[in-house]
């Protein structure tokens, strides 16, 4: 890969989320860094590229599109790594991650569909691994501080003389801010037309262990679902209501501990949740899970998708500069040692959530690939942010102004 022409190519520059994406990169990207934009319209990346001010100036534009399988082996070809933001996955993304598994390309992505990470990894980690392609899914909120959290926490485990391995692990959201663009509306409605035609995908949906390299090895630790209504955490010490993105998060932080030969304990019970303080945390956590509800069920019949539909946001819209910029996220991890030990992880970022910090993330991990590789874990395939990038990735991250912390104790 060293001979090829560009270090970085974002694909789908066009999109909300990868204008902002490209944004970072004109300011955060070591100058000596070969960057270019990829999408369907020359003309668009070139208003991208204008819009980035004498940063724009530095970035390449090339020419592809999903349903020209040669335009994306030609991107793939010519990049050591490539960014995509072009969704829903589900009905976008695999050719994109065939074309950079058999480029030997590394690959970063938004998604947080857990169908076409399953597609992904049945289709192509064989392939990857072949090429020496390290396919990352989950390169944003979703699931970076979950999975680099409990690393985190794992290796701080470690150092103070424990063994890493947990009992139990809950991730709390103690609060965030931000907006939903329509790529994110769009992804979910579309995962949930999907499940709706297909009752096996209703199952993996529901598995916990719907991502493991090998599902037959997994613990049976009973039931582990995600959670759907208020309940009182006894763990934690406090009401919680669900959290939306509980249901890939978990799946991918497993996948991390099974790829990593289950450092964290084949008895982990992890799980996700929004913690609530007070009454009027307990009011908002109801208008929450109602709210969430009422999304998901409108979806399901045709008059009252259309209403709601007309609503959301569009692909293509999304939080003003304003609300991004004002947008933050707190989120704790607490665990229980196999030695009975309590501990606990922050994860904090100082922008919006889903946008904000989600286009650092994305940013960050594709320079991790790009700069940072005889760092990394010697690995390839279909891999998570924590196999694949690990502690080097966190120190990114800590650097560009998140913070990643472990203690002793609970909360």
């Amino acid at each position: 890969m060293s001979t090829r022409e560009w270090d970085i190519v974002l694909f789908g520059a066009t999109g909300f989320t990868g204008a902002l994406t490209a944004e970072y990169l004109a300011k955060h990207a070591p100058a000596a860094l070969k960057l270019a934009l990829a999408g369907r319209s020359k003309d668009k990346l070139e208003a991208v590229k204008q819009g980035l001010g004498p940063g724009g100036a530095r970035f390449g534009v090339l020419v592809a599109d999903v349903s020209n399988p040669a335009s994306l082996a030609a991107v793939a070809s010519s990049t050591k790594v490539l960014i995509t933001t072009v969704g829903p996955y589900a009905k976008y993304g695999l050719p994109v991650v065939e074309a950079c598994a058999k480029a030997g390309t590394h690959c970063v992505d938004l998604t947080g569909e857990p169908q076409f990470m399953r597609r992904s990894i049945d289709g192509f980690d064989a392939v990857a691994k072949s090429t020496g392609a390290r396919i990352v899914h989950t390169c944003g909120f979703d699931s970076i501080p979950s999975d680099l959290g409990l690393l985190v926490l794992h290796d701080f485990a470690k150092a103070q003389g424990l063994s890493g391995q947990f009992k139990r692990a809950t991730l709390a959201v103690l609060g965030a801010k931000g907006g939903f663009s329509g790529g994110t509306i769009a992804s979910m409605v579309n995962g949930i037309e999907e499940a709706t035609a297909d009752r096996s995908l209703r199952k993996l949906f529901a598995d916990p262990y719907s991502l493991s390299p090998d599902r037959a090895n997994e613990p049976d630790l009973g039931r582990q679902r995600d959670q759907t209504g208020l309940e009182k955490d006894e763990f934690l010490g406090t009401w919680t209501a669900p959290f939306v993105m509980a249901s890939i998060n978990t799946r991918v932080v497993r996948r991390s501990n099974a790829l990593l030969g289950y450092p964290y304990g084949k008895e982990l019970r992890y799980r996700e949740t929004t913690s609530l303080k007070g009454v009027q945390g307990l009011i908002f956590g109801g208008v929450m899970t109602v709210g969430l509800g009422a999304v998901v069920a409108s979806q399901l019949f045709g008059p009252t998708k259309k209403l709601v539909g007309a609503l959301l946001p569009k692909p293509g819209e999304g939080p003003d500069k304003a609300t991004r910029e004002s947008g933050y996220f707190k989120i704790r991890i607490e665990a229980e040692s196999v030695e009975g030990e309590r501990l606990h992880a922050r994860v904090v970022g100082t922008s919006d959530p889903g946008y904000g910090e989600t286009a650092k993330m994305l940013s960050e991990a594709a320079l991790c690939l790009a700069l940072d590789e005889a760092k990394l874990p010697k690995v390839s395939g279909v891999l998570t942010p924590a196999t694949a990038m690990g502690l080097v990735l966190v120190e990114r991250l800590r650097a560009a102004g998140m913070t990643f912390e472990a203690k002793r104790g609970a909360r």
